[in-house]
């Protein structure tokens, strides 16, 4: 038999995979908006024992990908429009920050390289493409800010980036016309990075875009 130090990280191990096996499900919509997550259920799904998959959950639920409802027990979180609008001004004013530290960061290439990436998003606005679109909206984004000498801040993007992929399914949130707008505003902040611009000018633009996607949803709900 280990030592308790070996059976205490075995069980940190097995924590670790689980929330990273229930994470993935989330956000890939294995388990969807309202899926309940029975501790039995899942341990026979997954081949893990309940006390990892009890941490795990603990855990999801600090992420707010899990929510607990009274008579109902835990279950994937579901969201109402107005907290991806308020999700959309969080992320607004940190991607605005991390944009204008990375920008003096940016080479001539890879400035080019996120260029590119905008140009496939408006083929595939002109394809009917929006999956492509969206996926290619948060390569963008990570194109930028992968270089934001900041860690934790990029942790921070990281995390509310998934958390808003989940909250998108789970309100099913659409609203035209804010996609090509959405493109032209990438170049205008590439031309900004380009250009050596003023940080709190690049700050200030690269808020607005995000908040402006805000601001086009509350605009799409009844009564906005």
């Amino acid at each position: 038999m280990g030592s308790a130090k070996e059976q205490s990280k075995a069980a940190g191990s097995k924590a670790e995979q689980s929330y990273a096996l229930l994470r993935s499900r989330i956000l890939d919509g294995t388990y969807g908006p309202g899926y309940r997550l029975v501790l039995n259920q899942l341990a026979t799904e997954t081949g893990v024992s309940t006390i990892p998959l009890r941490e795990a959950l603990r855990r999801l639920q600090s992420d707010g990908l899990v929510e607990v409802v009274r008579n109902i027990g835990a279950r994937v979180a579901v969201f109402e429009a107005t907290q991806v609008e308020h999700s959309l001004q969080i992320l607004a004013r940190l991607e605005g920050y991390a944009t204008a530290i990375s920008a003096p960061l940016l080479t001539a290439d890879q400035i080019a390289a996120s260029r590119e990436i905008n140009q496939r998003m408006v083929a595939a606005l002109e394809g009917f493409d929006p999956a492509a679109f969206t996926a290619l909206n948060r390569t963008f984004h990570f194109s930028i800010y992968q270089h934001c000498p900041d860690a934790h801040l990029r942790a921070l993007l990281e995390a509310e980036w998934a958390r808003l992929d989940h909250m998108r399914r789970s309100t099913f949130t659409y609203v035209p016309g804010r996609a090509r707008r959405s493109v032209v505003e990438h170049d205008r902040i590439l031309d900004l990075i380009e250009q050596g611009a003023d940080a709190a000018e690049i700050e200030k633009v690269a808020c607005a875009h995000k908040a402006a996607t805000a601001d086009a949803l509350h605009e799409a709900r009844p009564g906005g």
